[in-house]
């Protein structure tokens, strides 16, 4: 058990961005928790909002000084280094980093504890899904609310929207172009077992709650198993949803508690309150118990990278995530094998023309060593096994 003693509980957390800087002042007003160490790579004197004593810049440092560390640089190579490198020094780490998970996740998996935190949609969903069979429920969608979707957004407009809303252009970009739900909800597939409808998942336009889960709800049906999707509609909470089953003889019941007639039923957390959220997951990981979410030891799904244009032979991309080149899309592993998963993205080479649209695979790019590539290396080969050699059954 972490932290078991009278002593606050000391939190590293690697990040200065948002996540980082709002879990930050919250951790001075809990007294069962204390900062000990923020792990940057800029120099400290132009980092602002954490206390210049506090500031790393070496991964030993912040594991040397923290007892659970809070993962949320964004950045899948550095955050991959850095769970590896926690767990094997016997830290638990909690992440703001779905991208992570969808890339290198499955490969720590089991092998450390390591966790999404709530807060995070795919966290607030696994919390929701929890909930929902604690009370009897059989979860058929597990669902996130997107209110804005542009797919290739113009540079103008998320420099305007980047700085009106104090977010790194980069950041605004991935939740504009869909990239972010898509690598979210990839997480909650694998970490809660569930299939997708459709590559880039079926996401219906519907601007009435019910009726969109109802539609997802039915597609559940029609392919006998959970899927991870999308509704899409301007008027909508920033929450996440599930549409469950329950048993008939709760039918009466259930209706007299204004939950509609059923079969089908939607538990809908209308706010994710992401930073603040983080410390039922902290709680969690100090009073003994295992991961909320992980992408699960063998993943089902990834989150491939597509051209927003054409690519030309020589050009170079220094982020997949968040840029006006590339953008990410749901997929099965065992449809697409070859695919180039958007979160190893960074600093590659285009080798051949790739036209708008297209899924980029391997064999297009030229792309750099690092740990993260050969951790996917070895979780795309146990995808396509599954457990035993046989293909992995949906849970």
């Amino acid at each position: 058990m972490v932290g078991a003693g009278l002593e606050p509980t000391r939190i590293g957390i690697a990040g200065t961005g948002f996540v980082a800087r709002h879990l930050a002042l919250e951790l001075a007003h809990r007294p069962d928790w204390r900062l000990a160490a923020v792990l940057t790579r800029r120099p400290r004197a132009t980092v602002a909002g954490f206390p210049e004593d506090l500031l790393v810049d070496s991964i030993e440092a912040l594991i040397e000084r923290a007892e659970i560390l809070v993962e949320g640089t964004g950045d899948v190579l550095r955050g991959t280094e850095l769970v590896e490198r926690a767990l094997a020094a016997g830290r638990p780490v909690v992440t703001y980093a779905a991208e992570l998970h969808v890339t290198t996740g499955s490969a720590f998996a089991g092998r450390g504890l390591v966790s999404e935190a709530e807060g995070d949609q795919p966290g607030s969903l696994a919390a929701l899904a929890e909930e929902a069979r604690a009370m009897g429920f059989e979860p058929l969608v597990y669902g996130n609310l997107k209110g804005f979707l542009d797919r290739e957004p113009s540079p103008e407009s998320m420099h305007y929207w980047a700085e009106r809303q104090g977010l790194s252009l980069p950041m605004v970009t991935a939740f504009t172009d869909g990239t972010k739900l898509q690598v979210e909800q990839c997480l909650v597939g694998n970490g809660l077992g569930a299939d997708i409808a459709c590559e880039e998942l079926s996401g219906p336009a519907e601007e009435d709650l019910a009726r969109g889960a109802r539609i997802l709800a039915e597609t559940a049906e029609r392919l006998g198993r959970p899927i991870t999707d999308y509704l899409l509609g301007r008027g909508f909470p920033h929450g996440v949803f599930l549409v469950a089953r329950h048993r008939e003889e709760q039918r009466a019941a259930l209706r007299y508690l204004k939950m509609g007639d059923g079969p089908f039923y939607t538990l809908l957390k209308p706010q994710v309150l992401v930073h603040l959220e983080a410390f039922k997951t902290l709680e969690r990981i100090r009073s003994g118990k295992g991961p909320l979410l992980d992408n699960s030891p063998c993943p089902r799904l990834s989150v491939a990278a597509v051209a927003k244009r054409r690519l030309e032979p020589g050009t170079r991309i220094a982020q997949g995530i968040g840029s006006f080149d590339l953008r990410g899309i749901c997929v099965r592993i065992a449809d697409r094998p070859d695919h180039l998963p958007i979160g190893l993205c960074r600093d590659l080479v285009i080798r051949r023309r790739v036209e708008r649209g297209e899924v980029l695979r391997f064999e297009d790019v030229e792309l750099p060593a690092s740990r993260a590539l050969e951790l996917w290396q070895e979780v795309r080969a146990r995808a396509l096994a599954g457990p035993a050699g046989e293909a992995p059954a949906w849970r």
